[in-house]
């Protein structure tokens, strides 16, 4: 009779008003951080893990109607190829049992932005991240709420402190964006419901938006003054779960990407037809994003008959990072000190942002912590700054020392997460 109730409450929650939603929801929500030895909430790595997250993804977007059986019975998309995507999985024993997706904007872009206006969330600065391809395992969901909640933990945890993000947005089925408002403090795009959504097989979808910068005053507002089993407040922000595992890195990058060529041919190529289904601007991404040799040999050859223009103008060689430095210069009468934050390198420079105006056309020394043992001490000079913002400045390197060289030439020829913890064998 109790889980009765709990599915009836989570058929009618959707319908009521906006307060009376969140009283029904907040019953089912039950913040645990002791839960089974046997529960793993980890990035998805290998080979079984990615498949087994794709399997799952198939089965429940197949029962929701929201795509029509594949012969591989995955659900994979070009997104899933991206390094700059995320699969988050739980696992329970040896079963995958949870996944979620985040697919941080990049050159291709990210799903809902092609037919949401997403104008309003960028015009507030920092990387944009899509939460797309949530799954539970229909075995499970009578005890969802026990996957669901850490794993939106994790899925938060992992956006604020690793991914460097600072919206997340979704596009989801009308009858769940309830849950996303109540509970986790989404906020409808402007734009009305889209009644065919072509990612999902023409469902309807509605667009929302979390800004997590002021997210933690969000839910200090709304679950501050709630007991600590319904308080999402210090479950986000202050309680730590065992059972998540964060993906170890030697720098402080902000992506973690996963696919080697190998799993590259086998979830792109030989399992699903997903590159042969490629538009040639994707094509060409792909290439200028894949520009190591044994990864060339997965991808469908560009046609001799694109103009080298176009290839020129989509090969780019910088990376993503969220490293912090002090940049000091002898300006007359004094020394001055800039704290910073390089969130973009090259082997010629880097791209930062600082707390006040760094002063263009000066050269100093920067101090950069590459990771938590690795340090670089550097002679720059500021070039210019934002052309929207005078808070980001591009520095040029002057003389780039060999923690530096070690450290892009790393991020240029590892090819998982992993590989970077070996980067003295890239130099």
């Amino acid at each position: 009779m109790i889980e009765l109730g709990k599915r009836l409450l989570r058929r009618c929650a959707p319908l009521l008003p906006a307060k009376w939603r969140f009283s029904a929801y907040s019953k089912l929500i039950r913040c645990d951080a002791e839960l089974s030895d046997k529960m793993v909430f980890k990035l998805a790595e290998t080979r079984e893990e990615l498949e087994a997250c794709f399997h799952l993804l198939h089965d429940a977007y197949v029962d929701a109607g929201f795509m029509t059986p594949d012969p591989s019975a995955m659900r994979v998309t070009v997104y899933h190829a991206l390094p700059t995507t995320s699969t988050l999985l739980c696992r329970y024993g040896d079963r995958v049992v949870g996944t979620l997706s985040l697919i941080r904007e990049s050159a291709l872009g990210f799903p809902m932005q092609r037919i949401f206006d997403l104008g309003g969330v960028r015009q507030a600065g920092g990387n944009v991240a899509e939460v797309s391809a949530l799954a539970i395992d229909r075995r499970f969901r009578s005890a969802s709420g026990k996957i669901l909640l850490p794993l939106m933990k994790f899925m938060y945890e992992y956006a604020t402190r690793q991914f460097d993000t600072r919206h997340l947005v979704i596009a989801v089925n009308p009858r769940h964006v309830g849950f996303y408002e109540s509970v986790l403090c989404f906020r409808r795009l402007a734009q009305h419901t889209v009644a065919h959504y072509d990612f999902v097989n023409g469902a309807p979808a509605v667009g929302a938006y979390l800004d997590l910068a002021a997210a933690p005053a969000e839910y200090q507002r709304r679950y501050g003054r709630m007991p600590a089993s319904k308080n999402l407040f210090r479950y986000f922000t202050e309680t730590t779960v065992p059972n998540i595992h964060f993906p170890e890195k030697r720098f402080y990058t902000t992506t973690d990407p996963v696919m080697t060529p190998e799993l590259i041919e086998y979830f792109f190529n030989v399992r699903t037809r997903v590159f042969a289904g490629l538009r040639m601007g994707e094509l060409l991404l792909l290439h200028s994003i894949y520009d190591l040799p044994e990864y060339k040999r997965c991808l469908p050859l560009v046609p001799d008959d694109t103009p080298r223009s176009e290839m020129r103008r989509r090969t780019h060689r910088r990376f993503p990072v969220m490293c912090p430095g002090e940049f000091s210069a002898g300006l007359p009468g004094l020394r001055r000190r800039y704290p910073l934050k390089v969130f973009e390198c090259s082997g010629s420079g880097f791209r930062v942002r600082s707390e006040r105006k760094l002063p263009v056309g000066v050269s100093g020394e920067v101090s950069i912590e590459l990771g938590a043992s690795d340090r670089s001490r550097m002679k720059v000079t500021v070039l210019r700054l934002g052309s929207h913002d005078e808070c980001i400045a591009l520095i040029r390197i002057d003389h780039a020392d060999l923690a530096w060289r070690k450290f892009v030439s790393a991020l240029s020829r590892a090819r998982t997460h992993d590989e970077l913890e070996e980067a003295t064998r890239f130099i």
